[in-house]
């Protein structure tokens, strides 16, 4: 079983997939965590500045700004260090992965994932603690 850090830590969903964002929020919400979604990195970018985050599960390729430039633009923002990045793609070479933990991200998950996946990558950044070796948050 899989409980929350802390209560209501905000997450924001970064996913061109309107399925994708509804999946993930139905998993992050089971972890009490409070969903803000954003369908490309530009709407994400504008959404970190009036609020940032606590954590963002973030897609590498979208249109108008991929996750990568996303980052990047995250990370010099004043406090854009304070969020978690866990990238959730389906680019799956170790190029790929290298650079993403190389631009900031924290963890790296690939798609397709389920509510067990999700729980164990954001206990690896402090997010969830675990307190069943075998997570059984839901599954998507």
């Amino acid at each position: 079983m899989a409980k929350p850090r802390g209560c209501n830590e905000t997450c924001l969903v970064v996913d061109d997939s309107a399925v994708v964002r509804k999946t993930a929020r139905r998993i992050l919400e089971g972890l009490d965590f409070r969903i803000v979604e954003a369908e490309d990195g530009e709407k994400a970018l504008q959404a970190c500045k009036r609020n940032l985050p606590d954590v963002i599960l973030l897609d590498w390729n979208m249109p108008v700004m991929d996750g990568y430039e996303f980052l990047g633009h995250l990370r010099r923002m004043p406090g854009g260090n304070a969020p978690k990045v866990v990238f959730c793609t389906t680019e799956n070479g170790i190029d790929h992965i290298s650079q993403a933990l190389r631009a900031g991200a924290d963890e790296y998950i690939m798609k397709p994932f389920d509510g067990d996946i999700i729980a164990a990558k954001f206990h690896e950044v402090g997010l969830v603690q675990l307190t069943d070796p075998n997570p059984s948050a839901m599954s998507a």
